[in-house]
């Protein structure tokens, strides 16, 4: 049984995120969604983001969404992921993840890493740029799942109090 792990801030959880995570989970066993919960500045807690998350894949049973702190290979071994799926939407992402992709190498020999690009229809949509526009009144319905365009609303309307 293969168990692969797709980790990210996901905040907020975008329909990129979502057809990564679908197509993941058409590849292997299990998919561990793992959502970082490191000491920086979110617009949503991590238990935000993980309710967020179950309910974008709630129709795929061999998902599971879990949050985690610390390093993400060190995260991998202990659930026993032998993948890590990342993903790029341009040439710019490329630098990094390949960064990422030879750190994690060293630290964790055993976890490969593997990138599926974005879908054609999601090349544009970062988590960052959808905080960045909602937040400043921009309508993103069509790039979030449904809920997650509710509680952007929800979150804007109590911080604009």
């Amino acid at each position: 049984m293969t168990i692969a792990m797709f980790p990210g801030r996901f905040d907020p959880v975008t329909n990129g995120h979502r057809d990564i995570a679908r197509r993941a989970a058409r590849l292997f066993d299990e998919v561990i969604v793992a959502v970082a919960d490191l000491k920086q500045n979110y617009l949503f807690s991590t238990d935000e983001r993980v309710a967020l998350l179950q309910e974008a894949l709630a129709d795929l049973p061999n998902i599971r969404v879990m949050s985690f702190s610390g390093l993400t290979v060190d995260f991998a071994k202990k659930q026993g992921a032998t993948v890590m799926v990342r993903s790029m939407r341009a040439v710019t992402d490329f630098e990094a993840e390949f960064d990422m992709a030879l750190m994690n190498k060293k630290m964790a020999p055993g976890i490969e890493s593997m990138y599926l690009m974005a879908s054609l229809e999601h090349l544009f949509i970062s988590g960052t740029r959808i905080r960045e526009v909602s937040g400043l009144g921009y309508d993103v319905s069509d790039l979030v799942p449904p809920h997650v365009w509710t509680a952007l609303q929800k979150k804007y309307a109590e911080r604009n109090k």
